[in-house]
């Protein structure tokens, strides 16, 4: 070999090699926030920090559905700037107190103040924004805090600078579609010569009010009101002008409370006391690596973005709405989507906020009569089915959390399940008691779903009551979490719709997806259709199998999901029934659990094919690299967990199945300055079958590993093979 020719081998394989953070204490440097700001990402781009209330960035649309988050990278003009964002939502809402730099007199004949902008002048990095306005040639850099963020706005232009304040503006969705209606009340007014205060209520997809200060470092010379786009609406849109000259700077200072006006101004002196934009910068870049940190990731630097964008996401909410202050309370609990892999890696990366994150499930629960379904802002928005806050109040339980009242939170999730509630918007628990399922002629919407996600949530029930010691309970609600069998066809071995008297929905398609063609026909699923919700059973997947023939049947089913066409029949309103592999469905969470399916029938190596499949197809480091909405999180979660090499196949109890790393290394730090390692030997493109796994130096018995073995610390190696 000549030197030539080894030098180049020795090189690539330097480029090949495993890469860390470059620095340990900077993981943000990962972290790349315009993932999944295209296709159906629903991400956004603005500055925020962990739990934050603030999430202040750009708007480039507000239309329900492709502007759930407010934010698409694709788009070529900003609307303007708001204060507060969904991230990942399938839903929109929010986007509160939109301001916009502008040059110039106040126009009063123009809608909005967009500007056209260019991509290399953008820049998103966690707790930062900037971005360069055409229009204005305005440069605006956003640094956030909890319940704050401050802007500097440099003026480069030759005429006198403004800014725009539309309190009108927000998010909208299905519900809602037209602007006019969003706002029900404004109060808004100027505080003295360099500041104004408001009060605003709004309905989307819940009620609110918040309560904001805007507080500028020049006088306010100039209000010009600006006429309504309709004469509905209720909300204020004013230019603003100031004591300044052109090509000057402005800065400002935004902050919210979900309380009142004194909150706000209270959140803002404890955050944000200065005008030092770098300061909150670096803050913010600080208060993400502590929660980066949590995990230390080797692998290409593709890997390590990938990585470290999907904690970021995952850290985003839940939000705590309280003020400064106060104990915290936390919303934005998406609980449908992250009961399933966000909430158990929050029990494993930040095990001291999930006491809180219960405690407010619980006082949620006291203020509505009945455990939340999905809270946004202290208010629940009854999205989607089940009652997932359940599993996870009862998994943290199970898990060793004791910062709550566990009979209190035992007393509600019971009366939640056997009981009606006033105001709840599915009030059905005398149907569930009388047929054991949903009837579609009883229940006309998802009646299938709600069946099979009922069962699950029954069955950690019985696991809370058993803890308890309440046997009787125990044993009723282990009954009910068998009533996904009434619902399961043996004859096609599919799950399907049944009406009150026993007979099955005829006719029967397991590719229907939730609605008939032009939306009329069948209701039985919810976002996916028959082939996705079969395997909805996480309690009992032992007798699925059985259900289904056995081993080799179950297997030939299971195989037959992801070999079917990749189509849909129906589409309705299913639009998160994406990331197909045949009929797999990996944008949409009830498909979450289903690629570790395989290990309970003794076929570990397609859980491993699988989940590289979908790793190397939906989990791309670029805008339109997630194939649905993060929702919050749980969709990074699952990579998380499925880099790692397991997976909480039941969400509920501390139980993870092993599936096959995806990085060469990951450290996870544990309280008590424990480490938990997982390595993967020999991991490359070829070797992604696990040949052997060793915890802690003994062979692992089984394909799980306890929740209790990952917080002793220690380590968790994977010898890798090319071969099954």
């Amino acid at each position: 070999m000549n030197k030539t020719v080894a030098f180049i081998l020795a090189f690539a394989a330097f480029c090949l090699s495993p890469a860390r953070a470059e620095s340990a204490d900077d993981p943000a440097q990962w972290v790349d926030p315009f993932v999944g700001c295209s296709y159906n990402g629903h991400c956004f781009a603005a500055a925020c920090v962990p739990f934050g209330l603030v999430q202040a960035g750009p708007d480039t649309g507000y239309v329900w559905w492709d502007y759930c988050s407010g934010y698409r990278y694709a788009d070529t003009n900003i609307l303007g700037f708001s204060q507060t964002h969904l991230s990942g939502t399938g839903c929109g809402d929010l986007g509160d107190v939109l301001v916009m730099p502008f040059t110039g007199a106040a126009d009063m004949t123009r809608t909005n103040y967009a500007s056209a902008y260019r991509k290399e002048t953008q820049t998103a990095q966690p707790g930062y924004y900037a971005v360069t306005l055409d229009d204005s040639n305005a440069r605006v850099q956003i640094a956030a805090e909890r319940h704050s963020a401050i802007y500097r706005i440099d003026y480069s232009g030759h005429d006198a600078p403004g800014l725009f304040v539309d309190l009108q503006y927000g998010i909208l969705n299905w519900t809602v579609k037209d602007p006019a209606r969003r706002v029900l009340a404004c109060d808004v007014r100027q505080e003295g010569d360099f500041a104004i205060a408001g009060t605003v209520e709004t309905k989307m997809w819940v009620r609110r009010k918040y309560s904001f200060v805007l507080v500028f470092d020049r006088r306010i010379t100039s209000w010009t009101e600006l006429p309504k786009r309709d004469p509905t609406e209720k909300g204020r849109r004013f230019a603003l002008g100031f004591d300044m000259s052109a090509g000057g700077t402005l800065m400002a200072k935004f902050a919210v409370s979900a309380k009142d006006e004194a909150g706000a101004k209270g959140n803002l002196a404890a955050e944000i006391p200065d005008w030092d934009l770098g300061r909150v910068r670096a803050s913010a870049r600080a208060a993400w690596n502590g929660r980066l940190s949590r995990m230390e990731a080797e692998g290409s630097p593709d890997q390590l973005k990938t990585f470290y964008t999907s904690l970021y996401h995952l850290f985003i909410q839940p939000n705590n709405i309280a003020d400064a202050g106060e104990e915290p309370f936390f919303s934005t609990f998406s609980y449908w989507d992250t009961f399933r892999a966000a909430h158990p890696l929050y029990t494993i990366i930040a095990p001291e906020m999930v006491d809180g994150f219960v405690r407010s499930t619980l006082r949620q629960c006291d203020m509505q009569g009945y455990m939340p379904v999905w809270t946004l802002w202290g208010r629940d928005n009854h999205c989607m089915i089940g009652n997932h806050s359940i599993p996870v109040v009862v998994d943290a339980y199970l898990k060793g959390f004791r910062g709550f009242d566990a009979e209190r939170a035992y007393a509600a999730i019971r009366r939640s399940l056997v009981e009606d509630a006033p105001g709840r918007a599915f009030n059905h628990t005398g149907t569930w008691k009388k047929y054991g399922y949903f009837p579609f002629d009883v229940v006309s919407v998802e009646s299938v779903s709600r069946t099979l996600e009922h069962a699950y949530d029954d069955w950690c029930a019985a696991r809370f009551a058993e803890a308890l010691g309440k046997a009787d309970d125990a044993a009723m609600f282990d009954c009910r979490a068998h009533n996904w069998t009434n619902v399961f066809d043996r004859a096609e071995g599919f799950a399907r719709g049944r009406d009150s008297i026993g007979a099955w929905r005829v006719p029967f398609s397991p590719f229907k997806l939730n609605v008939g063609d032009r939306g009329v026909g069948p209701k039985d699923f919810t976002e996916g259709n028959s082939w996705q919700y079969t395997w909805h059973v996480m309690q009992h997947p032992g007798e699925l199998v059985e259900a289904l023939g056995g081993r080799e049947k179950f297997l030939e089913r299971l195989d037959g999901l992801f070999s079917q066409p990749e189509k849909v029949e129906g589409m309705g309103f299913a639009l998160d029934a994406t990331g197909l592999i045949g009929q797999y469905a990996h944008g949409n969470e009830p498909s979450h659990h289903t690629a570790y399916f395989f290990q309970f029938a003794g076929r570990g190596d397609r859980t491993a094919e699988v989940v590289r499949e979908i790793c190397d197809r939906f989990y791309r480091p670029e805008p339109e690299g997630l194939c649905g909405n993060d929702d919050c999180g749980q969709m990074s979660a699952w990579y998380l967990f499925s880099a790692m090499g397991f997976y909480p196949f039941n969400p509920c109890g501390g139980e993870y199945v092993i599936g096959a790393p995806q990085v060469p290394k990951v450290t996870v730090s544990l309280p008590g300055g424990r480490n938990f390692t997982v390595v993967a030997r020999n991991l490359s493109a070829e070797n992604k079958y696990v040949r052997s796994v060793m915890l802690n130096g003994r062979p692992l018995v089984g394909f799980t590993v306890r929740h209790a073995d990952v917080m002793r610390g220690g380590e968790l190696v994977f010898e890798m093979s090319g071969s099954r």
